[in-house]
């Protein structure tokens, strides 16, 4: 068996998946809620992403002992970006300001005027984001000097675990590429950036490709997880990266889109592929030797769960879609705008507001419920719209997420992108890459692509039906957010 887990947003999973891709037990525990102490603020403590995984792996494990069923290897993945601030001796100093966060446009700008906006590009072919971990540091030193000062180690969220795990400081390239001090083309830090930013490099962890083992239990951890003390660890990705491999997005052409608490359009490159107007973020991929573009909606799935708890709280998400499939496409003439974190693809714009357009005495819930799953799909087209500017290919689409689970929105997505999309007989997320990369690292199988070539097969194909109408609506939502800009509050 490999084990595979997944530090998420809400909660930490963990799978056993054996050497014919099947998912044998799963286990999983929820985080407390994000704090926000102030609009745009999303904190988490890195000590709750602990407890989660801990008491997902000691689940797992017992089943695996009742089973008499062997670990081999282990693989992590996870919620990315999220800047976890340790000491000399590894104790977090604060909460963690996770992916979602949206304060700290102020240091993106003096990242930008500091380096360059394209030289930052240039650098690490991104440009400053308020989601991205260096501009996270760079807040606290502004903000919180005191802690600043004492920080000994930086690590993302699933890095946090795999210390707790094995006793390593350690962060692979696909995950370091979403910090904004990695040099993405040669896939090592950038010694300029982090310069240019005040960054010591000795606060990096070492970096990893993958599937490459980068640490062992240790006997503490066995004692308290139920892994056998000395089991391999390998680096694994971010939860992006982990889930292409996962869905098989490895080869040129092949993207998956997948809508979870964000919302993510994932292409694989040979290269590393600039956008020079960096509404795309370009990393490596978790597989060695190739990297991958990506367009990112900070609210898909936090869109349905956040009109579900707000307006439906006594109803559940079945409930609320059987109402919206009696509704038209293009939800007879309302639009949302999923911009309840502002949003990155392709408006790079913290401030970003959402909102219900087109409303009328004559809608229904079922009408509410159909614009939000349709504006996520709108939202994640957006990416496809700047994947044509680029010529970057599509060949084929994959889903992933709740937005595959669906009927109604794996419908509604087809429509959205006009283009057949494909399902997977097994659709797991991250933790299941995490898993492949697990088994690759211990020589299970002699490369990624040969773990997902073996584990990986698509179950059905659904066909656009209603593009024409969604095509039509789609032209309305990309006048929507230029039109809420001009006459947004100073």
């Amino acid at each position: 068996m490999f084990l595979g887990v997944d530090v998420g947003t809400g909660g930490t999973r963990a799978i056993l998946v054996d050497r014919e891709g099947r998912v044998v037990a799963s286990e999983s525990c929820e985080h407390l809620p994000i704090h926000s102490a102030e609009i745009g603020w999303a904190e988490q403590d890195p000590e709750d992403w602990w407890r989660a995984a801990r008491t997902a792996i000691t689940a797992i494990m017992q089943h695996a002992a009742t089973a008499g069923l062997t670990v081999e290897a282990a693989g992590l993945t996870g919620q990315m970006h999220g800047c976890v601030m340790l000491d000399s001796t590894g104790q977090v100093l604060r909460p963690a300001l996770i992916w979602c966060d949206q304060r700290t446009q102020p240091q993106c700008d003096w990242l930008h005027a500091t380096i360059g906006y394209q030289r930052l590009i240039e650098l690490t072919c991104n440009p400053a984001l308020p989601n991205f971990t260096l501009t996270k540091l760079l807040w606290v030193r502004e903000h919180q000097p005191e802690i600043f000062d004492r920080i000994a180690h930086v690590l993302c969220p699933k890095d946090y675990v795999r210390l707790r795990l094995t006793g390593e400081y350690a962060m692979d390239m696909q995950e370091a590429s979403g910090t904004l001090l990695l040099d993405v083309t040669n896939r090592r830090w950038s010694a300029e950036v982090a310069e240019a930013a005040g960054i010591p490099m000795s606060w990096l962890p070492r970096l990893f490709e993958g599937p490459e083992v980068c640490g062992r239990i240790t006997q503490q951890a066995a004692s308290i997880t139920g892994l056998a003390a000395g089991t391999p660890v390998v680096a694994g990705a971010g939860d992006q990266g982990a889930g292409a491999v996962g869905m098989g997005i490895l080869e040129p052409g092949s993207v998956s889109a997948t809508i979870g608490t964000s919302g993510v359009v994932f292409a694989a490159t040979s290269t590393p592929t600039k956008d020079p107007l960096g509404r795309l973020h370009t990393f490596c991929h978790a597989a060695p030797g190739i990297w991958h573009v990506m367009g990112v909606t900070n609210a898909a799935g936090l869109s349905f769960r956040y009109l579900r708890d707000t307006f439906a709280t006594n109803s559940s998400y079945d409930d609320l879609t059987a109402l919206a499939s009696k509704v038209p496409a293009a939800a007879d003439g309302m639009l949302w705008l999923p911009y309840l974190f502002g949003e990155r693809t392709p408006h790079l714009d913290p401030n970003a507001r959402a909102a219900f357009l087109g409303v009328t005495a004559s809608h229904t819930l079922g009408h509410f419920v159909r614009a939000v799953l349709e504006g996520v799909a709108f939202s994640l087209k957006d990416t496809f719209t700047l994947f044509a500017e680029l010529n970057i290919p599509v060949r084929s689409i994959r889903l992933g997420g709740g937005g595959a689970r669906s009927p109604l929105w794996r419908q509604i997505q087809a429509d959205a992108y006009n283009h057949p999309v494909e399902l997977l007989e097994a659709e797991e997320g991250g933790a299941f890459g995490a898993a492949l990369l697990a088994g690759t690292g211990v020589g299970a199988w002699p490369s990624v692509q040969a773990a997902c070539a073996a584990t990986i097969r698509t179950a059905a194909t659904i066909h656009p039906i209603q593009g024409e109408a969604m095509q039509a609506a789609y032209v309305r939502y990309r006048r929507a957010y230029p039109a809420l800009k001009s006459i947004e509050t100073p």
